[in-house]
């Protein structure tokens, strides 16, 4: 399975272009206030792992869903589930 981080293109869809930008959006529409540095991994960077509380704070301020920030693709050699014997 892959996961596809999109935050760049949900920015650039909403006419956010700077991490600076995004940060004040989150202060002011999510009441979130994230560090300039976790700002610049979440635009330079898939993450690795991510609070729900930041989740949840990127979907208020850019006013989309989980599913807008990341987009899932099945890996190839997943199997289908079979119910057990």
């Amino acid at each position: 399975m892959m996961l596809e981080w999109m935050l760049r293109n949900v920015m650039v869809e909403k006419g956010i272009w700077s991490g600076a930008a995004l940060r004040r959006l989150l202060k002011e529409k999510a009441g979130y206030d994230l560090s300039a540095p976790s700002i610049s991994a979440l635009l330079t960077g898939q993450p690795k792992q991510m609070k729900a509380e930041t989740l949840d704070a990127l979907c208020t301020a850019l006013e989309c869903t989980p599913n807008d920030l990341w987009v899932h693709t099945p890996s190839q050699t997943t199997m289908a589930w079979q119910p057990p014997r």
